[in-house]
């Protein structure tokens, strides 16, 4: 069980999770997949973190707290240890700084697949000069095929950005472990509406942001790391946080910690980790296997309503999708901008509208969601 749900104090239910976003009176929220809805609770650390700076004091020691909080936070949210987990800009630096630390002369395969964010599969391709072989895999099947003894990493999305779709991480880890390598897994379309325990997963490394489902702000990620102390070699790209002790303020020294820190490079953007404190908050207050029935009935409820009325939805097996529903259209910018003229908030990718869900989504969200398509088709 993830540690996070057996410590809330309370658990809430939709309804009381729902009361905590105010703009969904006015707004069909159906786009956490790319920006989480503003919270009362978002409010109340923005406005923490600006009275600290009207005080005669340098705020940076409440910064600080706020950075150590948004860390025990997201460790005790995917079952992991504070000192596993860095604070990085994006999940793309969180890649960087993972390939950065492998060598890949006598093992230079890093397994992916098109179903990966496009800017962490650059991360890979830009380790070729240093001799990595980045080969690409589909269903798991196909992973099977491509993994060997000459694989160093493997790396798989939790949940498709684009499509949705769910991927087998822990037999993916298995495989992966089995030919000696590692798993390098992207959660950030997952954390926050589903359970997500690295120890369940066994992940070597797993990266996730907090401005999607875990209801922050852009400008920070989490990297866990299973062994921080064992990487090959130290992170190419650093900073001061990177250090065992940053307040030493010693430029001739280049040292590094045990713990994930290491993959730290210089101040972490506070705004977003006040945000990020609110946001893990919330979410601790949840259920997250409830979380994830309630967002599964949404799902299939648009995914068979949509069908109905004539709407091409992205054909993924219930069991199989996370928290959004893609429907195929000529234009998905422009669907996109027809349905916001109606109220209703959603997010093109490719050549689908995403259309996603969280524990603040309820029913009628699928009933404003198809009206307003229905008035867009006959306009």
């Amino acid at each position: 069980m993830n540690g996070r749900a057996a410590t809330a104090t309370a658990v809430a239910g939709p309804a009381e999770f729902r009361a905590a976003f105010p703009m969904l009176e006015r707004t069909v929220h159906l786009a956490g997949c790319s920006l989480g809805p503003r919270s009362t609770a978002l409010d109340t650390a923005m406005d923490a973190m600006l009275e600290a700076m009207t005080g005669t004091e340098a705020p940076w020691h409440l910064f600080e707290e706020q950075v150590s909080l948004a860390r025990e936070r997201f460790a005790s949210l995917i079952g992991a240890r504070a000192e596993q987990i860095a604070l990085v800009p994006s999940a793309s630096v969180g890649a960087y700084q993972i390939a950065s630390t492998v060598e890949w002369r006598e093992r230079p395969k890093v397994v992916t697949t098109p179903l990966e964010f496009p800017s962490l599969a650059h991360v890979w391709l830009a380790q070729r000069p240093r001799g990595a072989q980045v080969v690409f895999a589909g269903e798991p099947e196909e992973y099977e095929a491509e993994v060997d003894g000459r694989t160093r990493l493997v790396s798989v999305p939790m949940t498709g950005y684009q499509d949705s779709l769910r991927m087998p991480v822990a037999e993916l880890a298995r495989l992966a472990h089995r030919e000696g390598a590692e798993l390098f897994v992207d959660a950030y379309q997952a954390v926050g509406v589903e359970p997500v325990d690295v120890g369940r997963l066994d992940c070597d490394y797993l990266v996730a942001g907090t401005s999607k489902y875990l209801l922050g702000l852009p400008g920070l990620a989490f990297l866990y790391a299973r062994t921080p102390d064992r990487a090959e070699r130290e992170p190419s790209l650093t900073g001061w946080f990177g250090r065992p002790d940053p307040f030493s303020f010693d430029p001739r020294i280049l040292d590094f910690p045990d713990t994930a820190s290491r993959y730290q490079t210089g101040t972490a953007a506070v705004p977003a980790c006040y945000a990020a404190v609110a946001g893990l908050g919330l979410i601790a207050r949840t259920d997250p296997v409830r979380v994830q029935e309630h967002i599964r009935g949404l799902t299939a409820l648009a995914a068979e309503l949509l069908a109905a009325q004539g709407e091409h939805v992205r054909d993924i097996a219930p069991e199989r999708r996370g928290a959004h529903v893609g429907i195929v259209d000529p234009d998905p910018a422009g669907l996109a901008e027809a349905l916001a003229d109606r109220g209703v908030m959603v997010s093109p990718r490719g050549d689908v509208v995403r259309v996603s869900f969280h524990y603040y989504n309820r029913a009628e969200d699928v009933e404003n969601l198809c009206a307003a398509l229905r008035s867009h088709r006959i306009s």
